[in-house]
């Protein structure tokens, strides 16, 4: 039950994101779409125990899959899917509690926060590379194919 409130969370949150990024309104849908299946993937993996950290990994990597193949249907860009739909797996309570604990002087906790929100950041920009890579190479294969 906890995973679908926070995969229909993630779906609207999304979608209200999508609103103030201007998204065009035939893409709100399809936007909401990609949040709750990358905040989907995110909660499933941390409810079977997996680290924040490779669980934000494989949210990322199933946001940027999806927002590649919508983008390919739709005919739309790519960022029309991605930015909004990346928004449940940034890392916003880690950078929230850095300056937290800066400004409560506790050195030990502020750096295991940094180093966990940079960990995270890497992962989704990482897994945005893998994405966008093999897509850019798939894609010139099915052209001559075709």
């Amino acid at each position: 039950m906890r995973l679908l409130l926070g995969i229909t969370g993630s779906f609207l949150a999304i979608i209200g994101f999508a609103v103030l990024l201007e998204t065009p309104k035939k893409y709100l849908f399809h936007a909401g779409i990609v949040g709750a299946i990358g905040g989907g993937v995110y909660l499933y993996c941390t409810q079977c125990g997996t680290s924040v950290v490779p669980a934000s990994f494989l949210s990322a990597l199933a946001i940027a899959f999806t927002s590649h193949t919508f983008a390919r249907i739709f005919k739309a860009p790519v960022t029309v899917f991605l930015i909004a739909g990346i928004l449940p797996t940034v890392p916003g309570a880690g950078m929230y509690r850095t300056v937290y604990y800066i400004i409560a002087n506790d050195r030990g906790k502020c750096a295991y926060y940094l180093l966990q929100t940079l960990e995270i950041a890497a992962m989704i920009a990482l897994a945005i590379f893998i994405v966008d890579t093999l897509f850019k190479i798939r894609l010139p294969l099915s052209r001559k194919d075709g």
